[in-house]
């Protein structure tokens, strides 16, 4: 539709990005949030003062939670709008995003696509009050028939109605939506919900820090948050250092009772992160320390 010519690569790799966006005129640039996390890495470990914006005219992400600080810092390595969007395979290709002529500084995923409408429902049904959190389902015409030769597990995600159960947390305000995490990954602890999106983003401020994943571990009667955390190579800094970091900007329930630093964090080829891995890891800790 836009005449464009779309660049292949097998695997990602930000310094053929950060080349390929410098000399083969690169003009949309559409990732997960590791993406740029990782951009933000190759500047600071090649020694570069600004990553080239060549011809690039639109930047996008989708696929995972974005924190507001990592959308500020590329805003302002390019000087263009980091512009945010929701969507899952089940819904293909999205469900809501930003709008070009109306850029925001939030991490909104943006209003609703055109003939999508969306409901917000409590754990075990119900509709939720304005503003507050529930799960978010959708209809439409971008929602699947189902999984293929799966009809018990189209059914459990697709009433009679049509509405498509996403497994995404997520709230309004006005028109505008808010992705707060993933059902399956809320984290109760002692009664509190937890959203590892609030604590990665705080972890994601220090300076050291790449990028991280947040992940509840089942303990005796509660869920304890463990908190999983890529450095920049060669850094020092220590797992008492990050706790400090995050300590006073955290409420004490959301607080994480273990940081974990990995030398790469597990990721599927496009970067993002694969926190599925990261639940197994943790889970065999907790063993061992039995």
């Amino acid at each position: 539709m836009a005449g464009a010519t779309v660049q292949l690569v097998p695997r990602y790799d930000p310094a053929a990005l950060a080349s390929a966006i410098a000399n083969d005129g690169i003009t949309h640039l559409f990732g997960v949030p590791a993406t740029y996390q990782r951009l933000l890495e190759y500047k600071t470990v090649a020694g570069i003062d600004r990553l080239p914006r060549g011809k690039l005219r639109r930047l996008a992400v989708a696929g995972a939670p974005l924190d507001v600080t990592l959308k500020s810092k590329i805003e302002a390595e390019f000087g263009l709008p980091l512009s945010n969007g929701y969507g899952i395979t089940e819904c293909a290709p999205a469900i809501a995003g930003a709008r070009i002529d109306a850029p925001r500084s939030d991490d909104a995923v943006g209003s609703l696509m055109p003939g999508i409408k969306a409901r917000l429902v409590k754990p075990g049904g119900g509709a939720v009050a304005l503003g507050e959190v529930g799960e978010l389902h959708v209809r439409g015409p971008n929602v699947m028939r189902g999984y293929y030769r799966d009809p018990e597990r189209t059914a459990a995600v697709i009433d009679a109605d049509g509405w498509f159960n996403t497994g995404d947390l997520a709230r309004f305000e006005d028109d505008i939506l808010y992705i707060v995490g993933r059902t399956k990954e809320l984290i109760i602890r002692s009664g509190f919900n937890v959203y590892p999106a609030e604590v990665e983003a705080v972890l994601n401020e220090h300076p050291a820090v790449v990028q991280s994943a947040v992940i509840g571990r089942s303990v005796s009667g509660n869920e304890e948050v463990v908190a999983y955390v890529e450095l920049l190579p060669r850094s020092t800094v220590s797992t008492v250092d990050l706790m400090a970091h995050a300590v006073p900007l955290l409420t004490p329930y959301k607080r994480p009772s273990e940081i974990i630093v990995l030398d790469a964090l597990p990721a599927a080829l496009t970067g993002k992160i694969l926190k599925h891995r990261l639940t197994e890891v943790a889970r065999d800790r907790a063993v061992q320390r039995v």
